[in-house]
């Protein structure tokens, strides 16, 4: 276990540190700083590189009491659905603070400048969509599809002003490689700068109080991911290194609907809300025959019943067919998609796709990693110190599944909590009430003894055996073969694995997806029945299931 040294005097060292950028990250450094802490935010690429920038569905919420709300929702409602997506393995009573603080956290988000969309204009009701699995309209947008980033930018504004006067510092192209302690409790970060060719400078010590992760998920475990090129379970990683618990790892969701081309993308959820239908290489509608409420499933019915239909017959496909999407008076069905999904709709006809007239071909890809960094209900990990938020954490809200746009909930609501309980925190992190901590298991290494492999590694080496292996649909003998694979890497020589000393960025972020690879399939093995988004096609209770 590392230890800080040369630590400057307590007076100069920022009191937190908030390593990552997106919706939680920042939501926590501002709301620490307004508390009158001192923060420092340091992220690998710039402030504005995330996953919360990619966010196209919007935010849930349960606004039945706020001006333009949803008059027909209730807390038991959001309550409900969050836990029946999360195939009973949701902590209820975090299910129920995240919801009664999601009204809080819509007015948090307006007034750091993020301007909903809305009926008719100002003052007329929120624009309020149905996605997959929600029993009511309750979907916040901003932009259209463009929420994730409308929301990423206005944080990014306030910080960058909060930075200027003086409220807090920004490091861009800073990365954290490792968490120091100082008697098991937290007491900074090792970092390295980046430069513009992903070179790495030399290692430097950040002293703190505390540490926030906030870094985002894993997908590029995966050749077909959502996630942008950050997402690789650095803050995971970080976690596991400094004696952290994870739980939850082997709960990965895979978005039904990424466009089924090289560098796919997100197509919403919300597009099939609007009336999108999933059709087979035949033209049938399948979704009929496997769930009752169809394309609005829950994404992992979905994403199944798509790589069923994929795998059925070679060559085979599936198609989102939005030739049939309601039309508003006045408008060509061009124009409403234009206008509804305008990000959805540039990309694909950058792409020479007119959804408008013709079906668009769809796959799975890796999108939210439900587990993480084991949390308590505020945000604190099992390391005294070092709290998480946002995807990289597993706070309990999600289980086995997550429900369509909880996540940028779940990210501000922690977001806003863990600043404000960093604020208030005692200066001896050591203080913190063991009732609030979990059961670590022991600490990995990041050698194994086992050469399973003796193919080079390669990024692309690794997302191929995940995908094959511990993708949509496992079993003990893929699974299996997968981490005699990862082990190999683990146990060989830095000639042919990640190296530990990396002196490039991608070289770094290797080992961090190795590390976290080798821990998902570890938990995937011990959970040998289907739940949620972890698909076991051996257990005998999925056979002849989607």
């Amino acid at each position: 276990m590392r230890e800080a040294r040369d630590r400057p005097d307590d007076d100069a060292a920022p009191r937190l540190l908030v390593v990552g950028s997106g919706a939680a990250g920042l939501t926590a450094a501002l709301g620490a700083a307004a508390r009158g802490a001192r923060v420092t935010v340091l992220t690998k690429s710039t402030l504005g590189h995330t996953a919360t920038d990619r966010a196209q569905g919007g935010i849930a919420a349960m606004t039945r009491d706020l001006p333009g709300g949803q008059p027909l929702d209730t807390p038991q409602l959001h309550a409900r659905d969050t836990e029946a997506a999360g195939a009973g393995l949701c902590n209820a009573e975090v299910v129920r603070g995240v919801v009664a603080d999601s009204p809080e956290a819509i007015t948090l988000l307006t007034e750091h400048g993020v301007s909903f969309d809305r009926v008719a204009g100002p003052g007329s009701p929120w624009v309020q969509g149905l996605e997959g699995a929600h029993s009511v309209p309750r979907i916040l947008h901003a932009g259209g599809d463009a929420t994730g980033r409308v929301i990423q930018e206005a944080l990014t504004a306030r910080v960058r002003e909060a930075s200027a006067s003086g409220g807090m510092s920004v490091q861009e192209y800073t990365l954290v490689t490792g968490i120091l302690q100082r008697g098991g409790t937290v007491s900074g970060v090792t970092a390295r700068s980046v430069d513009p060719a992903g070179r790495l400078g030399p290692e430097h010590v950040l002293a703190a109080e505390h540490v926030v992760l906030a870094t985002g998920g894993a997908g590029h475990l995966y050749p077909f991911t959502t996630n942008p090129e950050v997402a690789t379970g650095d803050g995971i990683a970080l976690a596991l290194r400094a004696g952290a618990a994870v739980r939850d790892l082997e709960f990965l969701q895979f978005h039904p609907t990424a466009l089924a081309e090289p560098g796919s993308f997100l197509i919403s959820e919300a597009v099939r809300g609007e009336g999108a239908v999933l059709r087979n290489h035949r033209g049938e509608r399948f979704m009929l025959g496997v769930d009752p409420r169809a394309e609005l499933a829950p994404r992992d019915v979905v994403a199944r019943a798509i790589a069923a239909e994929r795998a059925s017959a070679p060559g085979a496909h599936v198609v989102l067919d939005c030739t049939a999407v309601p039309v508003p008076d006045g408008l060509t069905r061009a124009e409403h998609l234009a206008r509804r999904f305008p990000t959805i709709d540039q990309a694909l006809r950058d792409r020479g796709i007119d959804w408008s007239r013709e079906p668009v071909p769809v796959s799975p890809a890796a999108h939210y990693l439900m587990g993480g960094i084991a949390t308590d209900a505020a945000g604190r990990t099992t390391v005294p110190g070092l709290w998480a938020a946002g995807e990289c954490a597993a706070t309990g809200l999600h289980g086995a599944n997550r429900l369509a746009s909880n996540s940028l909930l779940e990210a501000v609501v922690f977001g806003e909590r863990v600043g404000r309980l960093v604020a208030a925190a005692p200066a001896d992190p050591a203080s913190w009430p063991a009732s609030d901590r979990h059961d670590a298991h022991p600490t990995p290494s990041d050698r194994h003894t086992t050469c399973g492999s003796t193919a080079p590694f390669t990024r692309a080496a690794l997302q191929a055996v995940m995908w094959q292996g511990a993708g949509v649909v496992r079993t003990e003998v893929g699974l299996a073969e997968t981490q005699r694979a990862l082990d190999g890497w683990l146990a060989a020589s830095s000639s042919e694995g990640p190296r530990a000393d990396a002196e490039t960025l991608a070289e770094h972020e290797d080992r961090n997806l190795l590390t976290v690879a080798r821990e998902l399939v570890r938990a995937a093995r011990q959970r040998i029945e289907s739940c949620g988004a972890h698909h076991r096609a051996d257990d005998p209770a999925s056979t002849g299931s989607q």
